[in-house]
Parts: structure tokens; sequence; C-alpha cells
């Protein structure tokens, strides 16, 4: 289905019955993320899946609110949009765990509990590389201009080594013009000085919502440091897994959130 979010027409997969669970993906994905996980849920939850401004099939986020504020806002807006009146489960990986990391900050009481996958959140953390050309004017651009099938297939294999060839190929058709300019729009936004204020609201927000943080060990871009910032109650690490965990060890993120979301 679709749906108007802030003035932009957000693609929103659904599948299931029962308590509804929110999963939002991260940069370069869509909804289809979370396809393996959802299937095994689906059965007890109502899985709620969309594509963020830009990405996948929903439409131009380029007049949207980058900012960590600007995050929590929209994901309010989306669940207000969804009709999800009584607090929520809550699943975010990568930018989408930034997504949820803020949204929960500002607004505890949404959240009944909330997991977040390989995602930064912390004054401690410096950008990686790649993250570092992006926030370059000028150098961000040039890099998204060269990059192509072969430059973007090297980069998710050095992320997560266990990727299969279909997932990337099926990831790499979404991506367009528009999409890289919401990635340069996303780091641009989000200095490393962002999360000193951030980061005491979250672990403020987790101390009163359940929380377990799912974590690929062998992330080149994060550091296995950061799950232990977010005052989590839970910390689940996979120490076969890279950055794209929910795309790599499907059967055992499915199982955890199930036991979670049922405690």
């Amino acid at each position: 289905m679709s749906l108007i979010v802030q003035n932009i027409d957000i693609f929103v997969k659904e599948a299931g019955h029962g308590e509804p669970i929110l999963f939002l993906h991260g940069v370069p994905d869509s909804a289809d993320i979370w396809d393996g996980i959802t299937a095994q849920l689906q059965s007890n939850y109502h899985c709620i899946a969309p594509d963020w401004p830009s990405f996948g099939r929903s439409g131009s986020g380029a007049a949207l609110d980058c900012s960590l504020d600007g995050h929590a806002n929209f994901v309010n807006d989306l669940a207000d949009a969804l009709g999800l009146d009584e607090p929520f489960n809550l699943v975010g990986h990568d930018f989408g765990g930034v997504s949820v990391m803020a949204f929960v900050a500002k607004y505890p009481d949404r959240v009944r509990r909330l997991a977040v996958s390989n995602a930064p959140f912390s004054p401690d953390y410096r950008w990686h590389l790649w993250a570092k050309v992006w926030r370059t004017p000028g150098l961000g651009e040039l890099s998204m201009a060269l990059m192509n099938r072969w430059i973007f297939t090297l980069s998710l294999r050095q992320g997560s080594r266990k990727l299969s060839d279909n997932h990337i190929r099926a990831v790499y058709r979404y991506v367009t013009p528009e999409m890289k300019r919401m990635i340069l729009r996303m780091y641009r936004a989000l200095p490393e000085t962002v999360w000193q204020a951030g980061r005491s609201r979250l672990q403020a927000a987790t101390a009163r919502v359940p929380t377990i943080v799912l974590w690929g060990q062998h992330d080149p871009y994060l550091p296995n440091w950061l799950p232990d910032q977010y005052g989590a109650q839970e910390i689940r690490r996979y120490p076969e897994a890279g950055h794209w965990v929910p795309a790599e060890e499907i059967d055992a993120v499915a199982k955890d959130l199930f036991r979670f979301f049922a405690a």
C-alpha cells in the first residue's frame, strides 16, 4: 500500500495480523531487506515495512528534514499515518536504526519494545571513510557519479561477506540519482557532534523501553563497542555476520525478535 507522510508518497509493505512491528531499513536498502524476517513473524505479528523517502518505491524526500529531530518527527508522523495509536514494537537497521533511536529518545511513550541493528548513535563514534567522503561537498557527488554495479557490489561485499549475489542485484535495482542525493543529505545532516545530546536522551528512554541490540561482529563501518552505548537490556552478537545482519542471519534474527517481542 502507499500513504502520504509529510507530503511524501510512502510505499509500505504489510504482512500478518496481531501486535504491530514497524521495521525501518537503512542505506542503500528498501523495505525488502526485512522480507525473510517478516515471513517468519507474520503468523503472530502485523509486520509493517516502509521504504524511506527517496528509497525503493517511495516518493522524493528532497524536502525532508534529515536532522535527528527530523528523523524522529518523520517516524512519529509515519506512525500516525499508519494508525499506530498504542505503543508499538520498533526495529531499525543502519540509518533506520538511527531513525528509531532518535524516535524513542524523543517519543519514548510511543514505543513498546525496541530493536536496533548495526547503527551508530554515540559521541565517541567517528564516521567511517565512505561517510566522510559523502559528507564532503563535491567529493561526495563525484563518488556517487562514479558508483556503478561493480563498485556497489564491492562495497556491499566489504560490509557483509555472506550477502548473496541475488540480494545485491535486488538492492542495486533501486539505486537512482534521487536515492544517491538523499544519501548525501542524510550523512551531511549528522555531524559527529550531533550524538552528544542524543545519547543521554536515548539512554533515558531505553531505561524505560525494553531494548535489544542485534549486532553483526564483522562490520567494517561500525566498531563492536557501540552496542554498549545504548542502554540496551540485551545485546545479541552474531560472530559470522557483517553490517547487513538482517540479510545475512535471517533465521537467527527472526528467532531473536520473536522471543524478544513475545516477552
